[in-house]
C-alpha cells in the first residue's frame, strides 16, 4: 500500500509531468514503428514500398508476390536498379503490376526514385526479390 503522502507527491508529479507535455514546450519523443532497413537490398525494399504505384497511400491493405529486382546496370553514368512486383488487394480483378527504378549515387549510398523512366529497365536480367516481400510484411 503507498502512503497517502507518497501518492499525493505521485500524483501532483504526474499531472506537472502531462500538463508540461501538453504545454508544447518540447517536442514528444519520436517513437519508431518499424525496424530501418539495415541491408542495401532492405533499403531499396523500403524506398520501393514508399511509392504510389507500391500501395503507399492505399487504405486497402495490399501483399506483394513475384517480386524482382534488376541491377545494378548503368545507363548514361547512372547505376539504376529496376524494382517490380505484382500487388493483390487493391484491385478485385487479380493483381496490379508495379515497377519503379531507383537510382543509387556513389559515394553516398543515397538512393532516388528516377521518374518517367520505365524503359530503361527493358532486356536486363532481374532476379527473386524476397526482401521487399519481407519488408512489406514486416510493416504490416
Amino acid at each position: 500500500m503507498i502512503p497517502a503522502a507518497h501518492a499525493l507527491r505521485l500524483g501532483t508529479l504526474l499531472a506537472f509531468s502531462w500538463l508540461s507535455g501538453c504545454s508544447g514546450a518540447s517536442k514528444p519523443p519520436i517513437m519508431a514503428t518499424e525496424a530501418a532497413p539495415t541491408g542495401f537490398k532492405e533499403r531499396v525494399a523500403a524506398l520501393a514500398l514508399r511509392q504510389v504505384p507500391f500501395g503507399s497511400v492505399s487504405v486497402i491493405p495490399v501483399s506483394f508476390e513475384k517480386s524482382r529486382i534488376a541491377g545494378p546496370f548503368e545507363d548514361g553514368g547512372r547505376t539504376l536498379y529496376c524494382v517490380t512486383s505484382r500487388l493483390r488487394g487493391r484491385s478485385l480483378l487479380g493483381t496490379e503490376r508495379a515497377k519503379v527504378v531507383i537510382r543509387e549515387e556513389i559515394g553516398t549510398e543515397k538512393l532516388s526514385v528516377v521518374e518517367d523512366e520505365p524503359e530503361v529497365c527493358e532486356g536486363h536480367r532481374s532476379v527473386p526479390f524476397p526482401e521487399l516481400e519481407a519488408y512489406a510484411a514486416r510493416r504490416t
